[in-house]
């Protein structure tokens, strides 16, 4: 009998230990042993056990790191900032010689209590920029709480990445930039005539790496940059791929009951328009899905060469009998910088973003990549008419079709001569052949 209780207790505390023994604590309270500090020369200290990072004058971005690196992981910590502050929590970090001489690079959970409000969004610091930012997810906004301690959590799961703060999901990215790397707590640079001596603290911050498993689906926007890819979580919201990345299946020209034969290509999981001299529409035309759609949402990737003009359509009912593009409101996709294009119209709105030749999009310099790397677009069509245009992160256009002010531009418009302009309760989704070469690829919808 003693012994069998023996046997029991020792199950029971091995079973107690190991539930205990998943989180691993990174910092002991006391001092920063297992930490190291990167480029700028902030100061980092330990104080009623927190770690506390105050900023220096004249300092590029400083950052506490591991002295480990880490892959698939599930990290919590608290934090709390300086309400004037910018900081944030790097994972999936790296630092070398070769890369801009040591520079810090990498996924970064933001730290923002500006009135911008995107704490939890998640940055490539050093590297490609916003990855998510909160305007994907207006509720997460709400989540963080100036002036009080913050739980932040962060799940990196293969290539899966998501983002809480309190208990909020606040962002969902699908990347595989980069698979493994240190963590680290930044203290942001300020300039040299700024005051110095702003704070910023954390705590409790603990790490699981073993046997770790993503939290349940929710609701919030995922934001994808693999090519074509479909995760978990946007099949459960409703996005279905119309583009497989391999075919043309889905699509036919305009006007036509086939996918032209010329003037389109797909290679490497891009579908592209061949250069043909810029005209519009006499090469391969455009091209049309084969199902109609009413209220959605539109996510597709595109590419520009130099002087590049091209569009997405949608509401196209082919019912016109235009010799040229097909009719249908349209998301602009233009060089700005080269194609003349840019200046006609009025007021800009012929520019990148905008709806075509009715309303000029906002220029956003964040929102704006170079020619010849990728954007993501946003078009979303919802069941009240209400209309929007997304580029990169950002909310560049909003309207209402049908309304008096959206009925006023189309009589000014190019398109003042077409009956009910735009106000098809459904129609096909039309990718632009203007002449020029452009590409496209994840083009993925759901309905609303």
């Amino acid at each position: 009998m003693k012994y069998s209780l023996t046997i029991v207790l020792l199950i029971c505390t091995h079973f107690v230990f190991a539930q205990t023994a998943k989180w691993e604590t990174l910092f002991n309270g006391q001092d920063l042993k297992g930490w190291k500090q990167l480029n700028g020369k902030a100061l980092y200290e330990v104080k009623n056990g927190e770690i506390v990072g105050t900023t220096v004058p004249d300092q590029p971005n400083s950052f506490l790191t591991t002295e480990k690196n880490y892959g698939d992981f599930i990290l919590e910590l608290e934090l709390m900032a300086d309400t004037s502050m910018n900081s944030g929590v790097q994972f999936r970090s790296l630092s070398s010689d070769s890369y801009m001489n040591g520079k810090v690079h990498g996924y970064q959970m933001e730290v923002d209590p500006s009135k911008r409000q995107w704490s939890g969004g998640i940055y490539d610091e050093g590297r490609r920029g916003w990855l998510y930012t909160l305007e994907y997810n207006p509720q997460g906004k709400k989540a963080f709480r100036n002036g009080q301690w913050n739980k932040y959590r962060i799940e990196c799961i293969g290539n899966t990445v998501r983002t809480w703060v309190n208990g909020i999901p606040t962002a969902h990215l699908i990347d595989d930039q980069t698979s493994s790397g240190f963590i680290a707590l930044q203290v942001h640079s300020i300039p040299k005539d700024a005051t110095p001596g702003k704070q910023i603290r954390w705590k409790n911050i603990r790490i699981r790496t073993k046997n770790i498993k993503p939290s349940a689906t929710d609701k919030i926007f995922v934001a994808n940059t693999i090519p074509n890819n479909l995760g978990a979580q946007e099949k459960a919201n409703g996005y279905t791929l119309l583009f497989d990345g391999k075919t043309t299946n889905g699509w036919r020209g305009a006007y036509k009951k086939t996918f032209p034969e010329k003037g389109w290509e797909v290679r490497d999981g891009v579908l592209s328009v061949v250069k043909a001299g810029g005209a519009e529409s006499v090469n391969g035309g455009d091209i049309v899905t084969e199902k109609e759609y009413g209220s959605f949402e539109l996510k597709f990737d595109f590419k520009l060469t130099t002087g590049a003009n091209s569009g997405v359509k949608y509401f196209v009912t082919e019912s016109e009998g235009n010799k040229g593009s097909a009719i249908g409101m349209e998301y602009q996709i233009l060089d700005d910088a080269v194609h003349p294009d840019a200046k006609m119209g009025r007021d800009g709105n012929r520019t990148l973003g905008s709806l075509y030749d009715l309303i000029t999009s906002k220029k956003i310099p964040a929102a704006t990549k170079k020619i010849g790397e990728w954007n993501q677009g946003i078009i979303r069509v919802h069941p009240d008419n209400n209309i929007e245009y997304w580029l990169n992160g950002h909310k560049i256009t909003e309207f209402r079709r049908g309304s008096p002010e959206f009925l006023e531009l189309v009589a000014r418009s190019k398109y003042k001569d077409w009956p009910n302009f735009g106000m098809a309760p459904k129609g096909r989704i039309l990718l632009q052949d203007h002449g020029d070469a452009v590409s496209f690829r994840s083009i993925k919808i759901k309905t609303l």
